[in-house]
């Protein structure tokens, strides 16, 4: 079985139900010499004075990494609890479940992909229940108070999944569970094709050279070959060709100038448009070490000004409704220029004077939404 345990927290125990995995403790005084035994059996209720005295006797409680999917689906059940906590630990099973592929000390095989999109989604299932009603100012909040990681790809992915459904919910009211977990699974993958890349060129904090964004510009295409060549005959549940296809457009643009297939509207798949948004926000509000960050209402203005090139009019106007109180007023009258990439390092986000698009579709509210929105004409 191996000697391989996470550390659960006290109040993140399932109580007064059968709890669907086994509690250790580690009955070493020796970190070097780790020994775990089991002092609680899986499939037994577990009640709140067994906890207390738990916490008197232990100092810390641990689970099996094989129960680690359990342990996530259970947590949806734990009363009492904030929604915080809870992302948390889904977050670091993410990363978790993420730096097992990014890891150079283990081989890229078959297996390992079917293992990880498995256990991704897990991870996303687990995300949608606690944050399925949450507007994009709420999941804005719910980042910002979260712990961040050493490897800026991880805590991305991570952000853009939780935008993603918060995005895909709030467009498709009616939408199934399994069809938000596919929008949050895509976003979590959105950059798997960048563990093909040197992480020198990945973490580099200054703009990189035309030979190095070439690169970064090909994790989409290395991203669908991974996923083709490797398939995944164990992803139950997973709609393998939705999350190819958000993998492989992400980065094309609305109107045909993105890459690597300069597919345009409707020909770019509507969860892939989704993930264009969400990556977007993320990269130019969370901070990375190379620049500092927009605020939310410079953010939505900078974005609107690639409205119908780089992003979807309708889907961007249901993003912009769900950041709750927001109040436009202009201040930052710049744009950001149509070969922008969130994935190119920036010490200083290259702004310049915006010009004018009438885009049909957008902010018009006779416009028919299920247009999904088109450059009408360029008119200054």
């Amino acid at each position: 079985m191996g000697n391989n345990f996470f550390s659960v927290s006290f109040d993140l125990i399932l109580l007064d139900k059968a709890i669907p995995y086994d509690l250790y403790v580690n009955s070493s005084a020796s970190e070097e010499r780790e020994r775990f035994v089991r002092i609680y059996p899986k499939n037994d209720p577990l009640n709140l004075e067994d906890l207390k005295l738990f916490k008197k006797k232990y100092f810390q409680l641990y689970v099996h990494e094989a129960q680690r999917d359990d342990y996530l689906k259970s947590l949806i059940s734990v009363k009492g609890v904030g929604d915080k906590q809870k992302t948390d630990v889904i977050k670091s099973s993410a990363i978790h479940y993420l730096d097992k592929l990014f890891s150079d000390e283990k081989e890229f095989t078959t297996e390992l992909l079917s293992e990880t999109i498995s256990e991704c989604k897990v991870a996303v299932e687990s995300m949608v229940d606690v944050i399925k009603d949450y507007d994009v100012s709420k999941v804005q909040g719910l980042i910002a108070s979260l712990s961040f990681h050493d490897f800026y790809t991880y805590d991305h992915s991570i952000n853009v999944s939780m935008y993603c459904i918060s995005l895909f919910t709030a467009a498709r009211p009616n939408a199934s569970k399994e069809e938000i977990v596919m929008a949050g699974l895509g976003g979590l993958l959105h950059d798997i094709g960048k563990i093909k890349i040197s992480t020198d060129i990945i973490n580099k904090p200054e703009k990189l050279s035309d030979e190095e964004f070439n690169i970064i510009k090909s994790h989409p295409t290395y991203g669908l070959e991974l996923l083709t060549e490797n398939g995944c005959p164990d992803c139950h549940g997973v709609d393998f060709n939705i999350i190819k296809r958000i993998v492989h457009e992400h980065h094309e643009n609305f109107n045909g100038t993105g890459y690597p297939k300069k597919l345009a509207g409707a020909d770019i798949h509507l969860l892939a448009r989704v993930t264009a948004i969400a990556d977007f926000f993320d990269a130019i509000t969370t901070k990375r070490t190379y620049h500092e960050v927009l605020s939310t209402e410079d953010a939505i203005g900078v974005m609107s000004k690639s409205v119908g090139k780089k992003i979807d009019p309708v889907l961007f106007e249901i993003f912009t409704k769900s950041v709750k109180q927001l109040v436009m007023v202009g201040k930052l009258n710049k744009e950001l220029p149509e070969d922008f990439d969130p994935c190119q390092p920036q010490n200083v986000l290259p702004f310049r004077a915006p010009k004018s698009y009438k885009i049909e579709g957008f902010g018009d509210k006779d416009a028919p939404k299920q247009s999904f929105g088109k450059i009408k004409k360029k008119v200054g």
